[in-house]
């Protein structure tokens, strides 16, 4: 009998430990001075200040170890600005100081708190120095991965000294949610950590109100760094730009940073050693689609050698910036930092991202046009120096300069082009020309004005390629005929600018003529 009972107790101690070492070994800033352990394995409370001081066994998490770790990681993203690491390490845990550490019980008994609560802890417990955990409960989260990160950080939250963060209507006494909810929707849907983040893709630490009042504004980050015994992590990239500023190597680059304050901006440095395609990406960290588990929305500025800004890439509908453009060679600088958008400010837009880039050389040196005004009538020309040939162009107005439109896409070998302005006033062109190699280019700008009063009510160009351009100055209907006088194509079109497909028409000269109850006009095209 004493032979099966010890048998009987190896085992146990054999699967014990098994559970023990399959909990992954995670740790998110090993060189930190302070530790929240993540315990996911079970764990036996004797605590005076829970369950009315009678001992609670509680069980593993029950989450597999994929669930474990995007549970983990969605957490750790939110205290990543912090110097401090989040472990599933027991051994890390109980080598940090008492005061500067907590334990996280993630656990499926829940029988013993009150129902309907997804996790508990005392608010301040972190600094108490005596091991006092906080629960979450995986069981009343459908053991959720998701909900189960964004409720270690709630909890964990608390430990650090927070409250809840609530939401107002008019009345500023009474909250009409407790657990602030958040706003908007999709990828930029945001609400607070120590709210209800459950069901939201963005959430953050908040300056905000608590359920005490309105004006009883609760400052999330200065109250974790000034109250635990740690601060922020050590800024990764200085903002300053010099020769010193971080450089991007090679033709193609991969870089991890981290926004830690709500000051701090990242700059790195690149050289471009001939006019260049410039592609960049910047992605906050997240654990799924449409950056779900993200903390930071990104925004990049783009600056020359001179240190003066180029552009400022700042997308209000996502949390991520993508840059395509056209670069001459040179220096260049950018500074990546977290901004706000619609939903929430900046405040709590803190978290690690990667920027991923490349730049290559350009096939299509250099696009120049010119152009001057003949009897009302704009004539463009222009020179394109291009390593491989030239698979579209496109011919772009504006009225400001800056907003430009297609005009007409003509042949791809095309050097010139015609056209009747709809209105008597300064017009902008530009050319957008694309290789074969799906390289793009624009043009410089050229203004040309206007000259007398043009009396026709329909205007159009006169060589086309795929479409043509018609600008009218009322309704009306059109025929296409051929030389020989044969309808082709007819139909009706409206004021304004319209367009009518040509791909269908063979090469060579057509007549296309307007009418309606004012005028009737002919003109001549050219199909090239």
């Amino acid at each position: 009998m004493k032979k099966i009972f010890t048998q009987l107790i190896t085992i146990i101690l054999i699967l014990l430990s098994y559970n023990a070492f399959s909990i992954p070994k995670l740790n998110s800033y090993p060189s930190a001075i302070a530790t929240i352990f993540i315990d996911f394995d079970g764990h036996y409370v004797q605590s005076t200040v829970w369950n009315n001081g009678n001992p609670i066994n509680c069980a593993a998490s029950g989450l597999t170890d994929a669930q474990i770790i995007e549970a983990f990681n969605r957490s750790a993203e939110d205290f990543r600005p912090f110097n401090v690491n989040l472990t599933t390490d027991s051994t890390v845990f109980l080598a940090t100081p008492l005061n500067r550490r907590i334990r996280i019980i993630v656990t499926a008994t829940s029988s013993w708190a009150i129902a309907g609560i997804g996790g508990v802890a005392y608010i301040g417990t972190f600094s108490w120095g005596d091991d006092t955990p906080a629960f979450v409960f995986s069981d009343r989260h459908g053991y959720s991965p998701k909900k189960v990160g964004e409720t270690i950080s709630h909890e964990t939250g608390h430990t650090l000294g927070l409250a809840h963060q609530s939401k107002y209507g008019g009345d500023c006494y009474t909250p009409i949610e407790q657990y602030n909810s958040g706003f908007g929707t999709g990828e930029t849907a945001w609400s607070p950590i120590m709210g209800n983040s459950l069901s939201r893709n963005f959430s953050n630490w908040n300056n905000g109100p608590t359920p005490y009042g309105c004006t009883d504004v609760q400052d999330n980050l200065t109250i974790i760094t000034t109250q635990n015994g740690f601060g922020y992590r050590t800024d990764d990239y200085p903002e300053t730009l010099n020769t010193n500023t971080y450089s991007l190597q090679g033709t193609v680059f991969n870089v991890d940073g981290v926004i830690s304050t709500n000051i701090d901006k990242d700059a790195f440095k690149f050289t471009l050693n001939a006019n260049s395609n410039f592609n960049l990406t910047a992605v906050p960290f997240n654990v799924s689609a449409n950056w779900i588990g993200a903390n930071l929305d990104t925004r990049i500025e783009l600056y020359n050698s001179s240190f003066g800004l180029i552009r400022d890439y700042n997308p209000l509908s996502s949390l991520s910036v993508s840059i395509d453009t056209v670069l001459n060679a040179g220096t260049y600088y950018i500074k990546i930092y977290g901004t706000g958008n619609s939903n929430i400010g900046a405040y709590g837009s803190l978290g690690s991202y990667t920027i991923t880039g490349s730049f290559s050389g350009l096939p299509i040196h250099d696009v120049r046009l010119s152009g001057n005004v003949d009897k009302g009538k704009h004539n463009l020309n222009w020179k394109i120096i291009a390593d491989e040939p030239i698979k579209t162009i496109e011919v772009q107005t504006s009225n400001d300069g800056t907003n430009f439109t297609r005009l007409e896409d003509v042949a791809a070998n095309a050097s010139k082009f015609s056209y009747l302005p709809y209105k008597n006033s300064t017009v902008f062109y530009r050319l957008k020309v694309t290789s074969v190699l799906d390289q793009t280019v624009f043009s410089n700008t050229l203004a040309l004005k206007a000259e007398g009063t043009d009396q026709r009510l329909f205007r159009v160009s006169t060589l086309v390629t795929n479409e043509i351009t018609i600008n009218a100055d009322l309704n009306y209907q059109y025929r296409i005929c051929d030389m020989n006088g044969a309808t082709i194509n007819k139909g009706t079109g409206l004021k304004g600018t319209n367009r009518v497909n040509a791909s269908n028409l063979s090469r060579g000269m057509y007549i296309i003529q307007f009418f309606n109850d004012i005028q009737n006009q002919t003109e001549r095209i050219i199909r090239q």
